[in-house]
């Protein structure tokens, strides 16, 4: 009986016999024992580490960081119209209710409407009711000289000043005697020469606003006061427009994008 090689005391390993095929007993015991025997297994813990959180808990803090974060990111919400009369943020404060504060916006004003309305310094400049008439719904009154000429209200015809702000039902203004038209107030309560202390409604109202030629006033500086021009030669020499209150009840922002259309007016 021959005697071989000694085999491996223990069982028998199905890589081992496999790796003995290709290799000699001495480099397939050698394989087998760095790959197979020692190679390290890495196990998932089943139990969660108690120091880190759980996995909802993870996604419901990642969850409230965003909306927080898109939160910041949102605009402000808009004051309320009672929030806004509450702070009074569009109330003029008493030591800027003076008439010569708004005389440089009236001469820019007057620039305004020149541009508009295509009118050059030194040159003869015509103006028809069709074509100035879309132009003139929608631009800006801030700023313009308006003249009552006809209201259902008796006291309020005649009162003239340059327009501070431009609302919808309402244009409220600053006369020459530094009186402003800013508190609103239905026509049932109010009393004869209460004028005063009201805006002057658009509705049931037509109001009147020149618009003199360039060639009038030389200066349109700002340092130029309003009396250097008669009311006699603003009239004669300044086209006059007349705006029906009832028929202009938008906001200025509104009527700048807005398109008007020709009806008929049954106040008439």
């Amino acid at each position: 009986m021959a005697f071989g090689t000694p085999k491996p005391a223990g069982p028998s390993h199905i890589a081992l016999d496999l790796l003995k095929e290709v290799h000699s007993p001495e480099t397939a015991l050698a394989i087998f024992t760095e790959k197979v025997l020692h190679k390290p297994l890495h196990l998932r813990p089943t139990s969660p580490d108690p120091n880190s959180q759980d996995a909802r808990a993870r996604r419901r803090l990642q969850r409230v960081r965003k909306q927080e974060k898109s939160r910041r990111r949102q605009r402000p919400k808009p004051l309320s119209a009672k929030e806004k009369r509450i702070t009074g943020i569009y109330e003029i404060p008493k030591e800027s209710q003076k008439y010569h504060i708004y005389v440089p916006l009236y001469r820019m004003w007057l620039r305004y409407m020149w541009e508009i309305l295509g009118m050059v310094k030194g040159k003869q400049n015509w103006v028809t009711a069709q074509g100035a008439g879309g132009k003139f719904a929608s631009a800006d009154f801030h700023g313009s000289k308006l003249i009552v000429v006809r209201s259902k209200c008796v006291s309020l015809v005649g009162l003239k000043g340059i327009v501070v702000r431009d609302t919808r039902f309402t244009f409220q203004i600053i006369t020459e005697k530094n009186e402003l038209k800013s508190m609103v107030r239905p026509f049932a309560f109010a009393k004869p020469g209460a004028h005063k202390d009201l805006a002057i409604p658009k509705n049931h109202t037509i109001f009147e606003f020149h618009v003199p030629q360039p060639d009038l006033i030389a200066d349109t500086s700002d340092a130029m006061s309003d009396k250097d021009i008669s009311d006699e030669d603003m009239r004669a020499n300044a086209l006059v427009f007349q705006i029906h209150g009832s028929s202009f009840k938008h906001r200025a922002v509104d009527r700048a994008t807005k398109k008007f259309k020709q009806r008929p007016l049954p106040g008439l």
